[in-house]
């Protein structure tokens, strides 16, 4: 059976208002145009839908039962067609997008801000979560798009950069090194280190760059939450070395900071997509945003 949207239009159009003349006008089509529908509809249905003379137009008993049904077919179709046009033109709509805590706490507010004054009837679900957790988030398709430091290619996803990210120290009020505007490795290495627990993409970057420099770090504290490591750390606990974006963090609990000299650790910061799968309107607008208020722009 093969029925189109135009032929239930043109039946609803003829029952309501019992004038192919006027039912002509009300959708924008010749009179014989209609009839034609009207008729490849019958014929489709299996029977007639109307019965016509020289004087009147009526339903049959099928066509009465038939009238609510289309009726609801074309008020869910052109439902539809508005709802896809105000997600296309981000007039509603939802994204899921996942990101690292310390860019979740502190940029991506403002980012969410700016957004909401442009798109202001798009949801927004944000997933804070590891930077592991957001590559993996954006592979399986749970979030669209994920913010977090730049990994090995996939050949599944693709990255952006937005930003290069560079770490710092953290020291707790009055330590000898904060004497020093800028600290070594050897410095940092001769004092207690609190890090994050495996497998936290921060601690494997710190690791292996000092590792590449013959550099242990002497391990005493690990945490799964950065807060909690800086907090640690205020609390005389040892030294930690963070992405710089937890600046405000350690200012907030107390801390102080302190750029790292050569080795430099840092890596890109970025947007994660999946790679063959188009994106949204409201994310490929959240991509347009995040661009505008953080690229190239470093919280050092």
């Amino acid at each position: 059976m093969n029925v189109s949207v135009k032929q239930i239009r043109a039946f609803v159009a003829v029952a309501s208002t019992r004038s192919f003349a006027e039912a002509a006008t009300l959708i924008h089509l010749s009179q014989p145009a209609l009839s034609i529908a009207i008729k490849n509809l019958e014929e489709a249905v299996g029977g007639p839908l109307l019965v016509r003379s020289t004087r009147s137009l009526a339903l049959t008993p099928e066509g009465e039962q038939f009238l609510p049904v289309a009726q609801g077919l074309i008020q869910d179709w052109d439902g539809a067609l508005q709802d896809l046009h105000s997600q296309f033109t981000l007039k509603r709509g939802h994204l899921s997008v996942a990101a690292m805590p310390s860019f979740a706490a502190h940029q991506l507010p403002v980012v969410l801000s700016a957004y909401r004054q442009r798109y202001p009837n798009i949801g927004i679900r944000v997933q804070d979560v590891v930077a592991e957790a957001v590559v993996d988030m954006v592979r399986s398709g749970r979030v669209e798009l994920g913010i977090a430091f730049e990994v090995d290619a996939a050949e599944d996803l693709s990255f952006t950069p937005l930003y290069p990210e560079q770490f710092v120290a953290v020291l707790p009020p009055e330590h000898p090194l904060l004497q020093y505007d800028e600290l070594r490795w050897p410095m940092i290495a001769a004092e207690p280190f609190l890090t994050l627990q495996a497998p936290s993409m921060v601690r494997q970057l710190i690791l292996e760059s000092v590792a590449e420099q013959g550099i242990e770090l002497d391990i005493e504290f690990e945490s799964h939450q950065l807060v909690t490591i800086i907090r640690m750390v205020v609390c005389g606990l040892g030294l930690s070395v963070v992405p710089s974006l937890c600046i405000p963090q350690i200012e907030q609990q107390g801390g102080h900071w302190r750029p790292i000299g050569s080795p430099r650790v840092g890596r890109a910061v970025g947007i994660w997509q999946r790679q063959r799968y188009p994106l949204s309107s409201a994310a490929e607008a959240m991509i347009r945003v995040l661009e505008q208020e953080i690229k190239g722009k470093t919280p050092l």
